[in-house]
């Protein structure tokens, strides 16, 4: 019988190192920047978001409604700094709302 090796790895660890070794950085990040949007700004706002993209560190946010357009354009250095705290790391440095 082969000898068992005896160290233990957190499920966490194992599909950290997954990510890493199959180049899905950048698919995890589209995916945690979507569902952090979500999160964040609530179902009502997710209603009238039609798409979510990260392009060179520009949050591209494409809304249906004029008025939340308008309405969140006032907060956008708090909304950049939310979502990043959310992420975990400075991923974000402008918000762009269309």
């Amino acid at each position: 019988m082969s000898k068992r090796e005896n160290d233990s790895f957190s499920i966490e660890d194992l599909m950290q190192l997954f990510i890493k070794e199959n180049n899905l950085t950048k698919g995890m990040q589209k995916l945690k920047i979507e569902e952090t949007w979500t999160k964040m700004m609530g179902q009502g706002v997710a209603t009238h978001t039609t798409s979510v993209k990260l392009q060179n560190k520009t949050l591209v946010i494409h809304l249906t409604s004029s008025v939340l357009r308008e309405e969140l354009s006032y907060g956008k250095e708090k909304i950049v700094k939310m979502m990043n705290e959310e992420i975990g790391e400075e991923v974000i440095s402008k918000l762009l709302l269309v």
